[in-house]
């Protein structure tokens, strides 16, 4: 080798030794710290942290500022990032990090006015309050890890700055939580259009009415029915339709934009849930289980920051959202809770009718009223500012201008929200459910949540069981469907009141035993409308709950959270499948057919049948629909209606009533001059989803697995940019379960393959007898901090239904202490 070479050989190699060492000690030196003594600004006394195999820090403190103090330093160090991606996309400001491709995402965010209700009710707060204090000392604690601490690796590489974290940051998290269980911005409008323009006939297959009883009872009903009931009445069309095609490409882009573009800043997103609950009648240990499995879309970090809080008086092993030192899912040795959502409708999309003479005001209660207007300023990344006019009626903000154009073509939007109009005292309300050890002190913290609409189920050491639907209910005129757009110059948006929360749908201590929550509509005196999910769900968790033989056990309890069966797809196919076997004579056709006709609803990964009935599932309602509602848009393309439907709950109604009705108008295409039956479009639907799985995953059924169709990863914002993919992104992982079965790994109905978009975000199960050995788990890990040991430590347990304990007594907690940190007062 000649020496010149040589030489540069060598240069080169100790030049990329010293990058890599280089880029070792800059990740090194942002990992967290979970050993040793660090001086803390504000502590009061020492602070004992005790941090187990897990990651998860177990808090001793010496009074209640300390303990929430220190619970804001350890989650900073853990998930800084996460906060700062929380903080920004609630208050409309991540364009300015991650470009213009988020400007969509801020323009809606400040639309919403997040950001301008949070500012004030942050101002409004009563800083003597025990929770304005406790959320005020936990900020500090984050405020004093970022000032003491090097920025994170990833605030490194989009350039983010430091500024302190402000309770306005936490009520403009709390707003966007709020936001992410509505519905209303892809179901309204797509109902709308079809009574609008379709008429009557083609709403029949969509269930629009009220169940006095539930939807359990209703399931049982169908159940045991010959065939489906009479489909319910339609609202009739109106002498003029109220959108205009302008105002529908309006609120088509807007479905999609509530949809997607929060998807680019991979925050999650509160999707459903399970939770339910046995009393010490119905248990082997003769004391409550209590089980619970929010269903929240899967982000890296994971959404839930588990910590276990001591202080003199005090002790809870909490689930923590970022910025919110309030635990929305906790226990300790005396009670504790679960939530699902409600899916109660908070939100009321209103058209507004403009004067023609004067453009800046809107027709309200028979007379012209003027919007108001004020401006805001995006920064964007790489760009210059970009100015936001929002305006604002009666009815609420006009959320049609988030976006960029079409406002002059179309007719200003309104929003009516539960959230925007309602003190919600949320903040004051979980610190009391926090604290909540009796019924009536639970009842009352649970009161105050008056958006997002939860389900809170509550269990105690005492035997106590209950379940309450927390939400201010709207009064609203009579006849009005809130799930239509509705006309603003006639009085339809209006809303005289709210219900009382003792009319709200609740059960304490009920004879049969048990409580089952899991996204149904809920059976109750007072409707509430709502974007409730399929009964049969509830329904499966129902029949397992209600034997009277059954005495469970925190193991068979977590096994029926593990459950991937559902009647679901026995109610659309029977129906159907006499006719399939009538239409296809091809041998392995035929077989295949047998194999969905003997198959019974169970979504395990080795199986076939799940992977040929989704896939089917997706293009009958394709076949049948997306004629009228303008075709099937998949990411990127330009929106529809059909392709806002298709992710919603209402489709997912639709279909089995739409799968038994033979004469229904969905099967006649409009494209054609010849007019197609049922038979038509099945054929139709067969030959497309035998043609997509062999291109997808060859010509052999028996490769058709479930889990090789259905899989899951954990996004990182960061992990959208290839190569770093790589580096952040956690899977994918073969996931069993599926739509709206228990285990409820799921995503929108489109084709295969299927990445999970939403599940389990946390599988608790708490048997009242031993609260101690309560177990639980992380769909990825505690620590947001790559490549930190607790980064993905949990992922693959967490998919093959895993738990592990979640300790709570001291003997415990000292036997798995893996570390210790002590935070000190500075000397």
């Amino acid at each position: 080798m000649k020496p010149w070479l040589k030489r540069s050989l060598i240069a080169t190699a100790t030049l990329i030794a010293l990058g890599v060492g280089s880029a070792t000690w800059f990740v090194q030196q942002r990992l967290p710290q979970r050993g040793g003594e660090v001086a803390v600004t504000g502590l009061k006394a020492p602070v004992t942290v005790r941090y187990d195999e897990a990651g998860v820090p177990h808090i001793q403190a010496q009074n209640e500022a300390d303990l929430y103090r220190t619970l804001g330093w350890v989650h900073a160090q853990d998930r800084l990032f996460q906060m700062e991606m929380m903080r920004r996309l609630s208050r409309g400001e991540l364009a300015e990090v991650l470009g213009p491709k988020l400007l969509p995402t801020d323009k809606l965010m400040r639309t919403l006015t997040l950001r301008d209700e949070a500012d004030k009710r942050a101002a409004a707060l009563d800083s003597n309050a025990p929770s304005t204090q406790a959320l005020q000392a936990y900020l500090d604690g984050i405020n004093a890890f970022q000032d003491s601490h090097p920025v994170p690796l990833e605030f490194a590489l989009l350039g983010i700055p430091k500024r302190p974290f402000t309770t306005a940051d936490t009520l403009s998290v709390a707003g966007y939580l709020a936001y992410s269980f509505a519905s209303a911005f892809r179901t309204g409008p797509v109902l709308t259009q079809i009574r609008d323009e379709l008429g009557p006939e083609y709403l029949k297959a969509f269930d629009l009415a009220w169940v006095p009883d539930g939807a359990v009872a209703e399931g049982e009903r169908q159940a045991t029915a010959a065939g489906l009931p009479a489909a319910t009445p339609a609202s009739p069309k109106p002498a003029a339709a109220l959108l205009k095609p302008a105002d529908k490409q309006t609120l088509a882009a807007l479905g999609q934009l509530s949809d997607s573009a929060l998807a680019l800043a991979q925050v999650p997103l509160f999707e459903g849930s399970n939770a339910w609950v046995v009393a010490g009648s119905r248990s082997a240990s003769g004391k409550p289980i209590l089980a619970g499995d929010p269903h929240i879309s899967f982000a890296a970090p994971a959404v839930w920051y588990e910590a276990h809080l001591q202080s003199p008086g005090f002790e809870l092993y909490g689930h923590f959202g970022a910025l919110n030192p309030m635990a929305l899912l906790g226990m300790n040795s005396q009670f504790g809770w679960s939530l699902t959502m409600f899916q109660n409708d908070d939100i009321d999309l209103v058209a507004e009718t403009v004067n023609p003479a004067n453009p800046k005001q809107v027709m309200v209660g028979g007379q012209w009223v003027e919007l108001t207007e004020r401006t805001e300023t995006i920064k964007v990344k790489g760009q210059a500012p970009v100015t936001l006019t929002l305006r604002r009626s009666p009815h609420g903000p006009i959320i049609s201008d988030a976006l960029t154009t079409g406002r002059e073509q179309s007719r200003p939007i309104a929003m009516w929200w539960t959230q925007l109009v309602a003190p919600n005292p949320a903040v004051e309300a979980f610190y009391q459910l926090n604290r909540a050890d009796t019924l009536d002190k639970a009842r009352q913290a649970v009161e105050g949540i008056h958006a997002p609409g939860l389900n809170v189920v509550w269990a105690n050491t005492q035997g106590d069981i209950a379940w309450w639907a927390a939400a201010k209910l709207p009064q609203r005129p009579a006849g009005v469907n809130p799930a239509f757009v509705l006309d603003g110059s006639k009085g339809e948006a209006d809303k005289p009141g709210f219900h009382p929360f003792s009319s709200n749908p609740q059960e304490e201590n009920p004879a049969r035993g048990y409580i089952v929550s899991a996204n149904h509509q809920p059976a109750a005196a007072t409707p509430a409308p709502g974007y409730y999910n399929l009964w049969d769900r509830a329904l499966r968790l129902d029949r397992q709950l209600r034997d009277p033989t059954q005495r469970w056990t925190a193991a068979t309890t977590h096994a029926l959270q593990l459950d991937t069966e559902t009647t679901y797809a026995q109610r659309v196919l029977k129906p159907l499948l006499p006719r399939l076997n009538e239409l296809v004579k091809a041998p392995e056709e035929q077989a295949l057919l047998q194999q969905l006709a003997q198959w019974p609803g169970r979504y395990d990964m080795e199986l076939t049948a799940p992977t040929l009935f989704q896939q089917f599932l997706y293009d009958l309602a394709r076949e049948a629909m997306a004629d009228e509602l303008g075709g099937d848009s998949q990411d990127g393309a330009a929106p529809t209606p059909f392709s806002n439907l298709r992710r919603t709950k209402a489709l997912d109604h639709a279909l089995p009533r739409l799968a038994a009705d033979a004469h229904s108008p969905w099967w006649d295409k409009r494209d054609t001059p010849a007019k197609e039956t049922r038979d038509d479009v099945l054929k139709a639907a067969w030959a497309a989803t035998l043609q997509h799985l062999r291109a997808t995953f060859g010509k052999d059924p028996a490769q058709w697995t479930w889990g090789r169709a259905h899989t899951l990863t954990h996004g990182h914002p960061l992990g959208q940019q290839k190569p770093l993919d790589k580096l952040f992104n956690i899977g994918p992982l073969p996931v069993p379960g599926g739509r709206e079965v228990p285990n409820n790994y799921s995503g929108p109905l489109g084709p295969a393959p299927w990445a999970v978009a939403y599940g389990p975000s946390t599988r608790r199960v708490i048997d009242f007898a031993a609260p101690h050995k309560a177990q639980g788990g992380n769909p990825v890990g505690q620590s947001g901090v790559w490549p930190d040991r607790h980064y993905r430590d949990q992922a693959e347990g967490h998919a093959r239904g895993e738990t592990r304990p979640q300790w709570l007594a001291e003997e415990d907690v000292a036997r798995q202490t893996a570390s210790t940190l002590k935070l000190v007062p500075p000397r």
